[in-house]
């Protein structure tokens, strides 16, 4: 079918995971002959990448649905991803909606359209997740200076709250060669900043009999890469291998994240979370050795099913003394067949938040205190192609979000700076070394 002159728009919710695989999905089209537009524009098609992480995710990705129908009553409207997989039925039950395609199928998605007319019933594809081992590459080129890089897909761990792994199948990956190649042809493309993603990207290797650290050594290797990020990685996969190999590495930036989910043992053991907080507790204090600069983010969930108030503050009582810089703290959601639904107490919504709320004050503390220790040091940024207003953003090597005059000379570059002060809106004024 001739697509040529086509407008497609674009609309991802959730993980950077899903950033990367909408780009992918984006430049198919595009290689079909298709013009891409944004999503606020009138397209003749609109593909939403959904999240259903939790209940808040779900609703937004219904959201993003009406608004394309609105915007075109028309167009092709297309929905994929984790709430596709997880919500056809009701998906299929809004007015408009053209096509839902699961896990397998959003790489393939212009070859089921037949022609633009809408469908009085939407055309779905979608298939068991228990068995899939296929593995799709994807990497966001063209969106922002950075680059998402997808290692990893799926995963083995079947944690109680959560129906990823129902979403995406099991734990995959490709080999390393492949992978490397995809990082070099990311960077030819003009990226100077890599970040690795995927469902759970230190189980690296298990369907390749590889291993992330060796990943890690062959992505360090890689000519005209100038940053190298990792994004989440499991505590009881983050060895201390990983974290010297960081330390002593040019490209990969001192940044961590790492999924705690709650500070109490006996909570950990309700999620069936593979660590307790002791370990947890080592990992960082690993990092702090060898990285005392790093940015260390975390997860946290707040309100899961079992948390009775003691727990929580025994849990909130060992985040307070844990060093880390920021917490990406939540509400826990009841998510449909998972077993987490049948753990008592169930924790009211409002206390859920108000657990929430304790949580992320606690994380501005820490944010603030990690910005004042690092305010006069001296660190690389790489500057983005975004600008608000007059200013132009950056990030450090550590993660700390910087401002300075628009500079064009700047954009994509990476230039040591001192870090100034921190201004009214919380980044750091610099000056150029």
């Amino acid at each position: 079918m001739e697509f040529s002159g086509k407008k497609a728009a674009f609309f991802t919710l959730g993980c950077k995971l899903n950033f990367s695989e909408t780009s992918t999905i984006a430049r198919h089209f595009e290689v079909k002959g298709f013009d891409r537009v944004g999503f606020k524009e009138k397209a003749d098609v609109y593909v939403i990448n959904s999240c259903s992480v939790t209940a808040e995710s779900d609703k937004k990705s219904r959201n993003m649905i009406r608004q394309a129908i609105r915007r075109n009553p028309e167009a092709l409207v297309v929905v994929t991803g984790c709430y596709a997989q997880l919500q056809a039925d009701v998906i299929g039950e809004i007015p408009g909606v053209d096509y839902i395609l699961g896990t397998n199928a959003k790489f393939r998605m212009t070859d089921f359209f037949d022609d633009f007319n809408k469908r009085e019933q939407p055309f779905r594809l979608l298939q068991s997740q228990a068995k899939n081992r296929d593995y799709y590459h994807a990497a966001s080129w063209g969106d922002r200076t950075r680059s998402f890089l997808k290692v990893q897909d799926g995963c083995d761990y079947f944690c109680t709250y959560c129906t990823i792994p129902f979403a995406r199948g099991r734990s995959r990956n490709d080999t390393i060669v492949n992978t490397v190649e995809k990082a070099r042809e990311t960077v030819g493309n003009g990226i100077k900043e890599i970040i690795l993603t995927g469902v759970n990207i230190g189980d690296f290797g298990k369907s390749t009999n590889e291993t992330f650290i060796d990943l890690l050594k062959k992505l360090d290797e890689v000519d005209g890469l100038e940053r190298l990020r990792i994004s989440s990685v499991e505590p009881n996969l983050l060895t201390d291998e990983i974290i010297d190999f960081v330390a002593g590495s040019k490209r990969i930036a001192p940044h961590f994240h790492l999924p705690l989910q709650a500070g109490s043992n006996e909570v950990l053991e309700l999620m069936k979370r593979r660590y307790k907080r002791e370990l947890f507790a080592e990992r960082v204090a690993k990092i702090r050795s060898v990285l005392p600069d790093a940015f260390i983010g975390i997860d946290v969930i707040a309100g899961s099913n079992g948390e009775t108030e003691a727990l929580f503050q025994d849990g909130y009582n060992f985040l307070i003394d844990l060093d880390v810089t920021q917490l990406h703290a939540f509400p826990y959601s009841e998510r449909p067949g998972t077993k987490a639904l049948e753990l008592k107490p169930v924790v009211p919504v409002d206390e859920r938040k108000e657990r929430t709320r304790r949580l992320i004050k606690l994380s501005e503390k820490k944010l603030r205190a990690f910005y004042e220790k690092n305010e006069g040091q001296t660190r690389s940024v790489l500057f983005e192609n975004e600008t608000t207003g007059e200013l132009l953003h950056g990030f450090t090597d550590n993660y700390i979000r910087v401002e300075t005059p628009f500079d064009s000379r700047l954009v994509n570059q990476v230039r040591e700076v001192k870090l100034s002060e921190i201004n009214d809106g919380g980044n750091f004024e610099i000056e150029l070394i």
